[in-house]
C-alpha cells in the first residue's frame, strides 16, 4: 500500500480543508513542533482505511475524529496497492443529541491512469470508479483484500505509530508467523490444500456411500426374490401364533411378580426385626452419669472452700499494714544510725580544719612581717650603695688634686686634699645589697607558700562545714519521719508476719487453681457421660422409629437398658411369627415363576424356529421382522436397477478422490508453506541483523530460534540474550532494523497484494545519539534510493529532517492545523 493523496476536513486538529499530496514523495518527513498534528496525518491514513486509530486505544471512538465543536469530519485517501489504485472515504457526523456516527464509508477501484489532480475539480463519488465497498461493514473485508493486511498487521509493518514501534519485535511467534503469511500471500497454498482435502473427502464420502449401497445390492436374482416371498409368509404365520401366546405370558408374569413382591416385603420385615440389637455397654451409661455428677459436685465444693481460705488470707494481709511503708520506716532507722556516726566524724573534722586554718593564718601574718623587714633592709642597702658610689668618685678625684689646686667639679680652690681611704666603699655596699635582695626573695616565697596553704585549708573548712550542714538537715528529716514510728524490732516482726501471710496466700491460690482445674475436668467428664446417655437414647429412638410400622410397645424413659431389653424381646417374637409365614409364601413364588417360564419357553421356541432372537416384546419383534421381510422383497427389484448406475458413479468418485488426495498430500507432505515461512524469516532476520549491526556500531546481531528473537552481544563475549533485555534506545534500533528489513527484504517475495510498498516511522528518533542518528539517516536514504517503495518519517529532529528531500511542515494556530510542502 502506497498513499498518493490525503484530503481532510474537520478531522481532529485539521478543522479546515487540508490536502497532502504524496504523489512523487518517495522519501519524505513530517516535521513541526510537538502537538502540531504530525502524527494526526498518519492517523487520518489509518482511519480512512480501517475506521480506527492506534492512539484511540483500539476502540471505535468515533468522537475522537471530530475537531473541537465540529459536527462533521471527512477523510479521503487515494492509494496504490499491487498495481491498482483505490480511493477510501469516511464521513463522521454528530447529530443533534451529541451522538457521533459514521455517515458514509466506501472503497472504490479507480480506473487505470486516473489523474489524481482531477479530485480538485469537484468530481462526484460516482466518477471515482467501481464501488468495492459502500458501507462500514463491507469496508473491513474490502480493505483487507485491497491492502493485504488486517489493521493490527498494518500498524506493525507499514504505519508504525508512537508507542507500538516494537510490537513486531516483541510479538509472539504465532502472531509474527501470521503476519508473514499475509505479507507473502502464503495463505493461497493453505487454501488450495484445504480445498483439495475437502474435495478428496467429498469424493471419498461419495465413494463410501456408493460402496455401502452396492454392498446391499447382493443376492438380487430370482431365487432371492422367492426366498423373500416365503419369508413374508412365515412371518405372517408366526405373528398369529405369537399373538395368541402373549396374553397368557403376561398373566403368568403378573402372578409371579405379585408373589415375589409379597415375599420381598416379608423378607424386608424380617431383616428389620432381626437387626435390632442393644448397643454394648448400655447398662453402664446411666451409672457413669451418676458417678460423674457426684465427682463434679465434690470438686465444686472443694473449690468453694479453697476460695474462702484465699479470701480470708487476703483480708488478713490487707489488715497487716502496707509492706512498703514498713520497709521504708525500717530503712529510715538504719539511715539515721549511719548518718549520726558520720555527723560526729564530720564535726571533729571541722574542728581540726579550723585549728589548722588558724595556725596557717598566723604563719602567713608572720611571713608577711618578715617580708616587709627584708624589703626595708633592701631599700637601706640600695641607698648605701648610692652613697658608696659618690664616695668612690670623690676619692678618684683626689688622686689628681694637690693642696691649693682648683677642683674640676666646683672650680673652688682646695686648700688641703683629704687623705685617700685604703679600700672601695662601693664593693662593700654591693655585697650588702646582694645579701638584702636574697633575703627579700626568700621572704616573698615564704609568703606565697603560706598564702596558698591558708587558701587550701579554707576550702577544706568550707567543704567540711557544708557536709556537716547536709547531715544535720537529713537527720532532722529522719527524726520527723520516725517521730511516731514503731521500734525497729516491731517493724521487723510486722514484715515477718507479712511474709508468712503472703506465703500462705500463694499456697491458697495454688489450691484454688488446682481445684478449679479438677472441677473443669469433672464437669467435662459429666458432660461426656451425659452425651453418651443421650446418644444411647437417640440410638434407641432411631431403632424404635424404624419399627414404627410394626407397632412396637411403649417403654420406660427412665432406664435406657430396660427400654432396649423390652424392644429386643418384642422384635424377637415378631420375627419368629413371620418366619413361619415365609415357608408357604416361598412355595407360591416358585409355582408362579415356573408357570411364567413355561410360557416364555414356548414363545422362545416359536421365535427360534423362525430364526429370530428372544425378545421382551415378541409381538413387536415379529411385526418388525415381517415388515423387514416385505421391504427386502420390494428392494430386490429396485437394487437391480440401481446397481448399474452406482458402479458408474463409483468409478467417477474414485478418480476424483485419487487426484484431490494426491494434491493435498503433496502440499502437506512437503511442508511447502512452512518452508517458505522459514526462508522468509531467515531472510528477514539476516537483513535486520545487517542493519542492526550498522546501527549499533557492530555490537549486536539479530538471530532467531523457533521464531523467538534474540541478540548476540559482541561487546559481551558473544552473549545471546532476549530482545526484551535491551534498553529503550537499543530496542528502538532493533525495531527499526526489523521494520526496514521487513520493507526492504520481504516486499519482493510477496505473491499477493500484501506487498510492503511503503513504510512510515512515527517514533523515537529524538532518543538517538548523533552517531546512531547518522547511521539511521543513511539507512533510510539507502532504502529510499532504491525507488521501489515510499519511506516516510515523523520527526522533530532537525539533523534528520534536513537530510530528507521532501518535507511536509505541519503548523497549528488557534483555529486549525496546516500542512505545507517544503524541499524538492
Amino acid at each position: 500500500m502506497r498513499p498518493m493523496r490525503l484530503d481532510m476536513a474537520g478531522f481532529t486538529v485539521f478543522r479546515d480543508e487540508t490536502t497532502v499530496d504524496f504523489t512523487d514523495a518517495d522519501f519524505f518527513a513530517l516535521v513541526g513542533p510537538t502537538g502540531s498534528g504530525k502524527s494526526t496525518v498518519l492517523d487520518a491514513i489509518c482511519f480512512a482505511l480501517y475506521g480506527t486509530v492506534p492512539r484511540w486505544g483500539g476502540t471505535r471512538g468515533l468522537a475522537n475524529a471530530l475537531a473541537p465543536s465540529a459536527t462533521e469530519a471527512r477523510v479521503r485517501l487515494v492509494f496504490e496497492s499491487a498495481g491498482s489504485r483505490y480511493v477510501a472515504t469516511r464521513v463522521v457526523r454528530r447529530d443533534g443529541r451529541g451522538n457521533v456516527k459514521t455517515a458514509n464509508a466506501g472503497l472504490q477501484l479507480m480506473p487505470a491512469g486516473f489523474d489524481v489532480t482531477k479530485l480538485d475539480t469537484g468530481l462526484s463519488p460516482e466518477d471515482l470508479g467501481e464501488v468495492v465497498a459502500g458501507t462500514p461493514a463491507e469496508m473491513e473485508q474490502a480493505v483487507l483484500e485491497a491492502v493485504g493486511l488486517p489493521y493490527e498487521q498494518f500498524t506493525s509493518c507499514v504505519l508504525l505509530p508512537q508507542g507500538q514501534f516494537a510490537d513486531f519485535l516483541h510479538a509472539k511467534p504465532a502472531t509474527r508467523q501470521q503476519i508473514l503469511v499475509n505479507l507473502l500471500g502464503l495463505g493461497v497454498y493453505e487454501e488450495v490444500q484445504k480445498r483439495a482435502t475437502e474435495r478428496a473427502g467429498q469424493a471419498e464420502a461419495g465413494l463410501a456411500a456408493v460402496d455401502k449401497v452396492l454392498a446391499g445390492l447382493t443376492d438380487v436374482d430370482d431365487a432371492a426374490l422367492a426366498a423373500a416371498t416365503a419369508q413374508v409368509d412365515r412371518m405372517r404365520e408366526l405373528s398369529q401364533a405369537v399373538g395368541a401366546a402373549v396374553p397368557e405370558r403376561e398373566s403368568a408374569r403378573a402372578a409371579a411378580r405379585a408373589a415375589t413382591a409379597a415375599l420381598a416385603d416379608l423378607d424386608a420385615d424380617l431383616a428389620g426385626l432381626t437387626g435390632v440389637r442393644a448397643p454394648d455397654g448400655v447398662a453402664e451409661v446411666a451409672r457413669a452419669v451418676t458417678t460423674a455428677r457426684a465427682a463434679a459436685d465434690e470438686a465444686a465444693a472443694a473449690v468453694t472452700l479453697a476460695e474462702e481460705r484465699e479470701e480470708k488470707l487476703r483480708g488478713e494481709l490487707a489488715g497487716a499494714g502496707d509492706e512498703s511503708t514498713l520497709r521504708l520506716l525500717l530503712r529510715a532507722y538504719t539511715d539515721r544510725e549511719r548518718l549520726t556516726g558520720e555527723a560526729e566524724t564530720v564535726r571533729a573534722a571541722v574542728a581540726e580544719a579550723q585549728r589548722e586554718h588558724d595556725a596557717a593564718v598566723a604563719a602567713l601574718t608572720a611571713a608577711r612581717d618578715a617580708s616587709a623587714r627584708a624589703e626595708a633592709e633592701l631599700e637601706a642597702a640600695f641607698r648605701a650603695h648610692e652613697e658608696a658610689k659618690a664616695t668612690d668618685q670623690a676619692v678618684a678625684l683626689r688622686a689628681h688634686l694637690a693642696d691649693g689646686g682648683t677642683c674640676p667639679v666646683c672650680e673652688q680652690t682646695v686648700a688641703r686634699v683629704p687623705a685617700v681611704p685604703a679600700g672601695s666603699a662601693v664593693a662593700a655596699a654591693t655585697a650588702a645589697g646582694k645579701a638584702a635582695r636574697a633575703a627579700s626573695k626568700a621572704a616573698q616565697a615564704l609568703v606565697q607558700e603560706r598564702d596558698a596553704a591558708a587558701r587550701d585549708l579554707e576550702r577544706v573548712l568550707v567543704h567540711a562545714r557544708a557536709r556537716h550542714d547536709q547531715l544535720a538537715a537529713r537527720l532532722s528529716e529522719l527524726d520527723a519521719q520516725l517521730a511516731d514510728a514503731a521500734t525497729p524490732t516491731a517493724l521487723r516482726a510486722a514484715l515477718d508476719e507479712h511474709a508468712r501471710l503472703r506465703r500462705a496466700l500463694d499456697e491458697a491460690a495454688g489450691k484454688v487453681r488446682a481445684g478449679r482445674d479438677a472441677a473443669r475436668r469433672a464437669r467435662g467428664a459429666l458432660d461426656a457421660a451425659q452425651e453418651r446417655l443421650r446418644a444411647a437414647w437417640r440410638g434407641f429412638d432411631a431403632a424404635r422409629d424404624g419399627l414404627a410400622r410394626f407397632g412396637p410397645p411403649a417403654t420406660d424413659r427412665e432406664d435406657v437398658a430396660a427400654a432396649w431389653a423390652t424392644l429386643v424381646d418384642w422384635t424377637a417374637g415378631q420375627a419368629q411369627r413371620r418366619r413361619a409365614e415365609r415357608v408357604g409364601l416361598a412355595e407360591a413364588v416358585t409355582g408362579a415363576q415356573a408357570a411364567a417360564e413355561a410360557v416364555e419357553e414356548r414363545l422362545a421356541a416359536l421365535l427360534s424356529a423362525a430364526g429370530l432372537p428372544p425378545a421382551d416384546d415378541p409381538v413387536h419383534a415379529v411385526a418388525v421382522a415381517a415388515e423387514r421381510a416385505e421391504a427386502d422383497r420390494r428392494r430386490i427389484e429396485e437394487r437391480r436397477e440401481q446397481a448399474g448406475e452406482l458402479r458408474r458413479q463409483r468409478d467417477e468418485h474414485e478418480r476424483q478422490a485419487r487426484v484431490a488426495r494426491a494434491l493435498a498430500g503433496h502440499l502437506r507432505a512437503n511442508n511447502f508453506e512452512r518452508w517458505l515461512l522459514a526462508e522468509a524469516l531467515d531472510l528477514l532476520v539476516d537483513g535486520a541483523s545487517r542493519i542492526l549491526r550498522d546501527l549499533s556500531n557492530g555490537q549486536y546481531d539479530l538471530v532467531h530460534d523457533k521464531g523467538e528473537f534474540a541478540v548476540v552481544d559482541h561487546h559481551d563475549a558473544g552473549l545471546r540474550r532476549g530482545v526484551r533485555t535491551l534498553s529503550g534506545g537499543e530496542t528502538f534500533q532493533a525495531s527499526l532494523a526489523l521494520a526496514l528489513a521487513l520493507s526492504e527484504q520481504l516486499a519482493g517475495m510477496s505473491t499477493t497484494a500484501a506487498s510492503l510498498e511503503s513504510i512510515v516511522l512515527d517514533e523515537g528518533f529524538g532518543t538517538l545519539d548523533a552517531a546512531t542518528l547518522d547511521t539511521v539517516a543513511a539507512t533510510l536514504e539507502s532504502l529510499a534510493a532504491r525507488g521501489d517503495r515510499m519511506v516516510g518519517v515523523v520527526t522533530h529532529v532537525p539533523a534528520l529532517a534536513e537530510r530528507i528531500p521532501v518535507r511536509y511542515e505541519v503548523r497549528k494556530d488557534a483555529r486549525t492545523a496546516r500542512v505545507e510542502r517544503t524541499g524538492l
